[in-house]
C-alpha cells in the first residue's frame, strides 16, 4: 500500500470554524490525504514523512472551503434580464425564456455558475435545477457531470413543479412536469448519483420549487419520498410577502404552517430566503431544526426584504448562505455573501449588533455544512475532517491596513484566492481554475445565452 502523502501549509493565519472559533495568528495545517491530519500555532511538526508539497502561506489567512447552500445554475445564462422587478413579475417575465432550455445550455449555465463560485473559494456547491422541458436532454446529469469536472463537492437538489397557470400557479403549461412524472425522475435520479458515504463528492436532495409551483400532492409525497431514499428535502419559503399572501388565500394558512402540515418541517429540510418569519415561525423552524439558506444579494436584487438571520441563529436555527440564481444575483459568487449578509442585516431591528465578521464567515462554512447535513465532514477546519479549506490573499494593497485577517476578509474588497482545496486536491490557483478552461467556458455561456435569447424571441 502507498504512503499517505501530506501538504504542510505554514506561516499564515487560520480561522478554523470550530466550537470555540480557535484561530492561530501564526500558525500551520497538515493534509494527509483528503483529510485534515493536524493544525495549531507555529510551524508543522519536524520530522513528518511523505511531505510532498510545503506551502509558504505568509500573508494569507486559512478558513475552511465556503458552502452554497442555494443556486439555480441554469439562470446564469438569463443574467442581467427583469433588473427591475419583484418576484412574481420577475419569476412571470422569466419563466417563458427558462422553460426553452436544453442541455447544452443547462451544462454550460453549470459550468460558468460553478466556475464563478469555486474561483471566489466555494469548495461544497448546490443546484436546486426544478425546470425540465419536456424533450430537453438530461439536465441532471449535465450539471452533475460539470460539478465533476470542476472538482467541487455537489449537491444536486432535484427540484420540479406541477401548478402551471391553468392551476392557479406562475410558470407556462408546458413548463412543469406531471405530479407522477415527478415523482419518478426525483427518485431515479437520488437512485443512480446520490452517494450518502463519508466524504461523498455528489449528493442528491428531493426539492419541489415552492408552495406557488407545486401542488399540495407533490409537496406530500415529495417528503415521503425523500425519508423513504434517506435523503434530505430543500425548497423555497417565505421569500416575499406576496409568497403569504398566496398560502393563506389557498391553503388557509401562512407558509410555515403550511410546510408543517405537508411534512416539510424537520432537521433533514431546508429553506431558501425566509425572509418573512414572524416569532412563531422562527421558533417552529427551531422546535424542529429546520434549516435556512440566507441570500441576502438576492433578497435585495427582488426587494424580499432583509431575513431575521441574527434571531434565527439565536433560536437554534441552522443557518447557512446562499447566492441564488444569477438572473437574480448576477455576481454569482458567495465570498461577497460574507460582506452582504453582514451589512444588509445591519439595516434590520438589531442594526449595529445584527451580525460580526465572524458571524457572516460561520454562515458560509459550517452553518452550510449544517444546512446540507455535512457537518461532521465538513465546514470547519478540524484534525479528521475532509481536507476542504481555501486560502485568502490579505498582504496586497485591498487589505492593508486592516489589522484582523477576519476583518479583512469579511469587511474588506473580495480577497483573491491563491489556493482552494477539495478533498485535499487543489482546484484553484492564483483565482484561476486548474482543472477547466475559464475562457472556453465564458465563450460557451455566451454562445448559449444568445442561442436561449433567439429561441424565446421566436416562440
Amino acid at each position: 500500500m502507498a504512503a499517505t502523502q501530506r501538504i504542510v501549509i505554514e506561516n499564515c493565519s487560520i480561522a478554523t470554524v470550530d466550537a470555540d472559533d480557535t484561530e492561530y495568528a501564526t500558525g500551520h495545517l497538515v493534509v494527509a490525504g483528503n483529510r485534515i491530519e493536524s493544525l495549531g500555532a507555529g510551524r508543522a511538526p519536524e520530522g513528518l514523512e511523505n511531505v510532498v508539497r510545503r506551502i509558504d502561506a505568509t500573508g494569507h489567512l486559512v478558513t475552511p472551503g465556503l458552502v452554497n447552500t442555494h443556486h439555480h445554475f441554469y439562470q446564469w445564462i438569463t443574467r442581467g434580464l427583469a433588473t427591475d422587478h419583484n418576484l412574481f413579475n420577475w419569476l412571470v417575465a422569466l419563466y417563458p425564456t427558462w422553460a426553452r432550455i436544453d442541455e447544452p445550455m443547462v451544462r454550460a449555465a453549470a459550468q460558468g455558475s460553478l466556475a464563478m463560485m469555486a474561483r471566489g473559494g466555494v469548495t461544497t456547491a448546490l443546484d436546486h435545477h426544478y425546470v425540465f422541458p419536456k424533450g430537453s436532454g438530461d439536465l441532471s446529469g449535465a450539471i452533475i457531470g460539470a460539478a465533476r469536472e470542476m472538482g467541487v463537492r455537489f449537491t444536486l437538489a432535484r427540484g420540479s413543479m406541477d401548478r402551471s397557470e391553468k392551476d392557479g400557479g406562475l410558470p407556462p403549461d408546458f413548463a412543469v412536469e406531471t405530479l407522477e412524472g415527478a415523482l419518478a425522475a426525483t427518485e431515479a435520479t437520488v437512485r443512480e448519483h446520490h452517494d450518502a458515504s463519508f466524504g461523498a463528492m455528489t449528493q442528491v436532495a428531493v426539492a419541489p420549487c415552492s408552495p406557488f409551483s407545486v401542488s399540495t400532492e407533490l409537496m406530500r409525497e415529495g417528503a415521503e419520498l425523500a425519508r423513504r431514499l434517506g435523503v434530505r428535502l430543500h425548497t423555497h419559503g417565505s421569500e416575499t410577502v406576496e409568497e403569504e399572501q398566496f398560502c393563506k388565500e389557498l391553503f388557509g394558512m401562512g407558509p410555515t404552517d403550511y410546510f408543517e402540515s405537508t411534512g416539510w418541517l424537520g432537521e433533514d429540510v431546508w429553506m431558501a430566503h425566509c425572509v418573512h418569519m414572524n416569532d412563531s415561525d422562527i421558533a417552529a423552524f427551531a422546535r424542529t431544526k429546520t434549516g435556512v439558506a440566507h441570500c441576502p444579494s438576492s433578497n435585495a436584487r427582488l426587494a424580499a426584504g432583509i431575513a431575521r438571520v441574527l434571531d434565527m441563529l439565536a433560536a437554534g436555527v441552522p443557518v447557512g448562505l446562499g447566492v441564488d440564481g444569477t438572473a437574480s444575483n448576477e455576481s454569482g459568487e458567495l465570498h461577497t455573501e460574507l460582506r452582504n449578509a453582514l451589512l444588509i442585516n445591519r439595516l434590520g431591528a438589531h442594526r449595529e449588533a445584527a451580525l460580526n465578521a465572524r458571524q457572516a464567515l460561520r454562515l458560509g462554512t459550517y452553518g452550510g455544512a449544517q444546512v446540507l447535513g455535512r457537518a461532521q465532514e465538513i465546514g470547519s477546519l478540524e484534525a479528521g475532517k475532509l481536507a476542504d479549506l481555501v486560502l485568502w490573499k490579505l498582504d496586497t494593497l485591498a487589505h492593508a491596513s486592516i489589522a484582523d485577517p477576519v476583518t479583512a476578509l469579511v469587511f474588506g474588497a473580495a480577497a483573491p484566492v491563491t489556493a482552494s482545496f477539495v478533498n485535499g486536491e487543489q482546484i484553484v490557483e492564483n483565482s484561476r481554475l486548474l482543472h477547466v478552461d475559464e475562457d472556453a467556458i465564458a465563450r460557451s455561456t455566451r454562445d448559449e445565452a444568445q442561442r436561449l435569447a433567439r429561441i424565446a424571441a421566436q416562440a
